[in-house]
């Protein structure tokens, strides 16, 4: 059985009641493996409520504007030098971290500040990310597996690398569509999925913009056209009114669907058709 966590649920910039994008993945097998889909401004506070950061068994990251990823420069500190986690013998092994090409890169520069004006510039330091973490780039359509899970990504439309990746573990299936608007391969990734959680970042009637981000419109028409048996809606901005997003949902879509909240557990298992 799978258990997935809200962290983080705000589209955008963490609102005044949740986060920025992450959710907390729990597959029970023959140990419990845990993976952290996306790590975005302000989630690592409340992830800390969940989980020991040195329990993690893989981070996946859906692409690399901050609201996703920016707290994995907070994950690098708490690996590297917490000293409540470190052993005798040294820092954890390093973390398994899938992203798109450039994620080394993009996160590391975010990390590093060059000394400047420092009096003391031999203190500084520009160790690389990759002390703390292994990185991984993810490519569309090839899977990739963490422990007993199978994980595809998708490159969906958004105006940077990103993908929906499709989680699969003994007949279930979660699909995350990470920021994306319609288009086919999102759709694939949501295929039959048992759980579907979709950005809805768009306020319908408000925003007509393309390419960027789904509305509850077109969130309900791909969970549909998908044939997903569940639809959580996320990444709802603090200026969207989520009842309205909600609402234009449910217009196209004619399963359950339910809104993330951080907290909110579910527990995906194998539907019949």
């Amino acid at each position: 059985m799978m258990k997935l966590t809200a962290i983080g649920t705000s589209g955008s910039y963490p609102g005044p009641h949740a986060a920025a994008s992450c959710y907390l993945l729990r597959i029970e097998a023959e140990r419990t493996w845990n993976i952290v889909l996306d790590l975005g401004s302000g989630a690592l506070g409340p992830l800390q409520r969940w989980i020991n950061h040195t329990d993690i068994d893989a981070v996946v990251l859906s692409h690399l504007h901050p609201d996703h990823c920016l707290d994995v420069t907070g994950l690098y500190v708490m690996h590297r030098y917490d000293p409540r986690f470190l052993d005798a013998g040294g820092p954890p092994n390093r973390l398994a971290v899938y992203g798109p090409a450039g994620t080394r890169e993009r996160l590391t520069a975010a990390h590093h500040t060059d000394p400047g004006a420092s009096p003391v510039p031999a203190d500084s330091t520009s160790d690389g990310l990759e002390q703390a973490f292994e990185f991984t780039d993810m490519r569309d359509g090839q899977p990739f597996t963490v422990g007993p899970v199978t994980i595809t990504p998708h490159l969906v439309h958004h105006p940077v690398e990103a993908y929906a990746v499709r989680i699969e573990y003994n007949g279930a299936v979660l699909a995350y569509s990470g920021d994306s608007d319609a288009c086919e391969n999102l759709t694939t990734a949501a295929r039959e999925a048992d759980l579907f959680l979709c950005e809805a970042a768009f306020e319908d009637g408000r925003d007509t913009v393309r390419g960027i981000h789904l509305n509850g419109e077109r969130a309900g028409r791909t969970a549909q056209e998908a044939g997903a048996k569940r639809l959580v809606l996320t990444h709802i901005a603090p200026w969207t009114n989520s009842d309205t997003v909600t609402a234009a949902a449910a217009r196209r879509y004619s399963g359950t669907i339910d809104l993330a909240v951080p907290d909110r557990t579910w527990e995906i298992r194998a539907q019949q058709p």
